[in-house]
Parts: structure tokens; sequence; C-alpha cells
């Protein structure tokens, strides 16, 4: 996916209270993580972890590479499968790989994403390569050998699918060391009184952009400060506007290093320079309502 967008510049705004947190937002359709496991012989594997709902089904897919043909499927909708526990060995570029779960007590209180009562964790080569989960870390403990060696992991990015109303809800954390940021994205309309819509980004309850106009500054980006990082912002809301079928919009956050002026990378350059890339947040935001 190669991305290019107008460049807009807006006012942000640190002080603004952020809008009211009665509003219902849309509902979570989606979440895909991208981690990256790098080994004790520096060997490194791509493991994305998707969560997904629908009105029929829900479950948990986990890809490692781009190698489709070993991906691994769990339907965790208990009325139509009932192995909710359980363990299967996978090979993948002559990785032996064993991916441990168990989500009978999940709690899914917001969307596809279960947020306690739960463990997946995956082993590459007998070492632990990924843990998630608030139960992962004991369950490891158990099922694995003494002295197993952890591998390093880094989150290289998370994708998040919305559909619905205009306002979306979500957390983030854009380092290891920093924490968890509460994320609110509402386009305020013309039914609200007003004359033009309105996009507000708000940030642990303060409003940090505001776009006005937004039917003309449909594409844009700004840079904000967070957690002593540049974290380049993104909307692309053309779709919203211009697109005859209820169309997705995209909004962005991607962190960068102060030596690294470029905002935006095509593809084949963000795999490349993955080191210098530490994390992205891809919203995508389908409006039918």
């Amino acid at each position: 996916m190669q991305c290019r967008f107008l460049i807009h510049h807006v006012q942000v705004i640190q002080v603004v209270p952020c809008i009211s947190p009665n509003l219902i937002p849309s509902v979570q359709n989606a979440v895909t993580c991208l981690y990256r496991i790098i080994l004790s012989n520096q060997k490194q594997v791509l493991i994305t972890i998707t969560w997904c709902k629908s009105s029929l089904t829900q479950g948990l897919n986990i890809t490692f590479g781009d190698d489709q043909s070993s991906a691994f499927k769990l339907n965790t909708n208990s009325r139509l499968f009932r192995k909710l526990k359980g363990s299967k060995f996978l090979e993948f570029q002559n990785n032996k790989i064993e991916v441990f779960w168990d989500l009978s007590a999940a709690r899914y209180p917001t969307g596809p994403e279960p947020a306690d009562g739960y463990y997946v964790f995956i082993t590459v080569d007998t070492e632990l390569g990924l843990l998630l989960g608030d139960m992962a870390q004991e369950a490891s403990m158990k099922k694995l050998k003494i002295g197993t060696q952890m591998a390093k992991v880094s989150l290289i990015s998370r994708q998040e699918h919305f559909s619905g109303n205009t306002l979306y809800s979500t957390k983030a954390q854009f380092c290891n060391t920093g924490a968890a940021h509460d994320i609110l994205i509402r386009c305020s309309g013309e039914n609200e009184g007003l004359k033009h819509p309105v996009l507000s980004v708000c940030i642990d309850k303060k409003i940090v952009i505001r776009i006005k106009r937004l039917q003309w500054n449909f594409r844009g980006n700004q840079t904000i400060f967070l957690d002593g990082l540049l974290v380049d912002l993104m909307w692309d809301v053309h779709d919203w506007f211009y697109s005859p079928a209820p169309g997705y919009a995209v909004f962005m956050f991607r962190t960068r290093s102060g030596m690294d002026s470029r905002l935006w990378l095509e593809e084949k350059q963000l795999q490349k320079d993955q080191d210098q890339v530490e994390f992205s947040l891809l919203i995508c935001a389908c409006k039918n309502l």
C-alpha cells in the first residue's frame, strides 16, 4: 500500500477539555497487531495477530511472515467451537513453532480483543517468542521448561477497524516505557448545529488537534509530542464526503526519531527501515450510519 497525502498545518490545542464522554463510540470489528521476534541467533520472525468479530462469528488468526499457509485460525465463538484451550505445532521457514492458548474464560468488554481472563503464547525454536494476556506469564512457566530463553519482542504496528458512527475510541502505547494513552477521534457534523464538519482528536481527554471545514481539509498531517517522542498524525476522510458508497476513513499515528525527517514511508521502504520506525497505529473507520 502506497500512501501519499497533502500537508495541512493546523493549530495544536493542548488545554481544551475533550468531548463529552457520554457519546457512544462506533463498533470495533477487528484488531491486527504485527510483532517482530528476534531470536538469540539473531534470526527474525514476524508474527501477525488478528482478533476479529462479526454478527456470526468471532475468532483469532495468527500468521507467520507473509506465508498464509502457515496461518493458525481459531473460532472463539463458543456456540460454534468448544475447544477454547489447547496447543498446536507449526513449521515456518525451518522454524519449529508451538502456539498455546486458553480463551475459555476470556472477557470481551468492548470488541474482538479480550481484555483479561486468557492467555496466548508462542514458542519459536524452543524460545519464548510472544506472550499475550494477563494469564500468559503464569501459564508459560507451568508449560515450558525452567530456564526457557525469552526472545526479544517488539510491537511494530497495530491496526483497528471500526464501523458505525464517526466516534472512535481506543488505547495505544507508543513506546515500551510509556503509558497507555486514551485516544478519541470524532467528526462533528451539520446535524449538531455546525455549518461545516469538524474533526477532533483527543489524547487523554485533551483535544490535541481540531480540523475545521473538513470537507476541504479531508487529507493532512500534523506532528504532536507524546512521551518525549515525535508522533506524526495523518488523516484521510475523502471517502466520507466524495464516495457514492459508505467508505473508509484512515487515521494513522506513527512515531519517529528526531533524526528522521520523513513523515510517511512507502511499504517497501517501511520494511527496509523497520529498526527506525518504532510503532504505528492505523485506524480504518467505516461510516455506515
